[in-house]
């Protein structure tokens, strides 16, 4: 991993996830189709999402988002650190700037936070952020509900038996429908 080693702060950097939910909490369709999505028009400063990645210089992606995210056209290996987690050991070709990482969350993100820099994006997808809730390795949610039930696909987070208690922080409303909900996750013995 890149980056000086740093001892801990009081103010460790924070793993985010920051993502949209259709209104029936999917974040894909079965077959990782985004139409519902990707198709509508967003608002002007865009959800708040370039202020957003102003505060961090790191990303997280499960195999599935990284491919679909390829597919897509999204620029990699610019001025994030952009890390892919897979549990195949030799994934191939991979874009410049692109690690991939196989093993266990938590010992990834100990050494991710004992490194300098901003906060942390978790992009997604669900098997990949239910990781990191078990791991209790996620600080913050901030959830884009779309106006618009797709009736089925992929969770925002792989079913699990757990419980996982959030801090409202914010609610915001957007004129296309969208509300964004920002929540801390309540840490046991806080």
């Amino acid at each position: 991993m890149q980056g000086s080693q740093v001892p801990p702060s009081k103010n460790p950097r924070k793993i985010i996830v920051h993502i949209a939910t259709s209104a029936d909490g999917y974040i894909a369709r079965p077959d990782d189709d985004m139409e519902w999505l990707i198709n509508r028009p967003a608002p002007k400063g865009f959800y708040g999402l370039p202020a957003f990645e102003r505060t961090i210089d790191t990303k997280l992606l499960g195999r599935r988002t990284f491919e679909w995210s390829l597919k897509m056209g999204a620029p990699f290996g610019g001025k994030t650190q952009d890390f892919v987690f897979t549990h195949d050991p030799s994934p191939g070709p991979r874009p410049s700037g692109v690690q991939f990482v196989t093993e266990p969350v938590k010992d990834f993100v100990s050494r991710l936070r004992g490194s300098a820099g901003k906060n942390i994006w978790l992009m997604g997808g669900g098997g990949l952020i239910a990781s990191f809730l078990d791991a209790g390795a996620i600080d913050e949610f901030i959830v884009s509900i779309v106006p618009v039930f797709i009736g089925e696909g992929i969770p925002l987070i792989a079913p699990r038996h757990r419980h996982a208690p959030l801090s409202l922080r914010s609610v915001t409303p957007f004129p296309d429908g969208v509300v964004q909900l920002h929540y801390d996750v309540v840490r046991r013995g806080r």
